[in-house]
């Protein structure tokens, strides 16, 4: 193995040990080493990471792989100084990020009123209260559906989520309300016995697909869109939880920079970089 694929190896192993996964960046890197290594090159370029990075076609966007080669070079900067970090901006980016729709607290409640009117009623109360579980929490939709009733401690008020993006997992803390909620439904489904908290029409665990077909039927029925007209996703009620959370922090007149790792610990973000989004 070469001295880059080498620090290749070390770089991912931090990383990784840090909670990143690095699955499509780790792809990339390794393509990018060994194009260094057929051209008998020791150290990494500016130039030839963008001419790596522009012509390839090894998966993603251009920016995209001069990003993941950008965290690579600044590791092996810092153990050599003749590695080059290719610059911010050096390669244009194709896609910008969805801006999210922030339901309001009456698209909820008609959500929620329009999943009762799914069949059969044992689905219909699963949907509903998935939705105010996604609501009030601010889950990941498959952290929710992942979860099983062992998770769910009612004298802690507290959901364990196990083993969710990049392998983390975290203690969510609940309302009073909520596990009401939940009580309620794990009572309307009680002859099913089969370990999941959410269980679908056939008695199984709920599956995203059902799930996310019968949640844009009710965004249809209800005439819930977006300002821009674009179709909301379900995934939105999670950036409304924080949106919600930074406001209630601002009218409180609370320092809310200060308590921003607490949101982001709470979400289960790897940095509150990505909390901030």
């Amino acid at each position: 193995m070469s001295p880059l694929g080498s620090a290749l190896v070390d770089y991912l192993a931090v990383r990784r040990a840090l909670g990143y996964r690095l699955d499509e960046v780790g792809r990339q890197l390794e393509g990018f080493v060994a194009h260094l290594d057929a051209e008998g090159v020791a150290t990494v370029t500016v130039s030839g990471a963008i001419d790596w990075a522009s012509s390839t076609p090894n998966g993603g966007s251009g920016a995209c792989r001069l990003a993941a080669i950008r965290g690579f070079a600044s590791y092996l900067q810092a153990l050599d100084p003749a590695h080059e970090v290719p610059p911010r901006g050096a390669l244009p980016a194709r896609t910008t990020r969805r801006v999210p729709h922030l339901y309001s607290d009456s698209d909820i409640a008609i959500l929620m009123a329009a999943a009762r009117t799914l069949e059969p009623a044992a689905w219909a109360a699963t949907v509903e209260t998935i939705v105010g579980l996604l609501w009030t929490t601010g889950m990941r939709i498959g952290e929710v559906l992942r979860l099983n009733v062992e998770d769910l401690d009612r004298d802690a008020a507290v959901l364990t989520v196990w083993l969710s993006k990049f392998g983390k997992s975290r203690i969510v803390p609940l309302t009073p309300s909520t596990i009401n909620a939940l009580d309620r439904y794990r009572a309307s489904v009680s002859g099913e016995d089969t370990g999941a908290m959410f269980i679908a029409a056939n008695r199984a665990r709920a599956s995203y697909a059902r799930f996310n077909i019968d949640f844009s039927r009710m965004l249809d029925s209800t005439g819930i869109t977006s300002a821009a007209g674009r179709r909301p996703h379900a995934h939105d009620l999670r950036h409304g939880f924080a949106v919600r959370t930074l406001l209630g922090w601002y009218r409180d007149g609370a320092d809310v920079h200060a308590l921003l790792p607490r949101l982001s610990t709470y979400l289960g973000h790897v940095e509150p970089a990505s909390t901030y989004w």
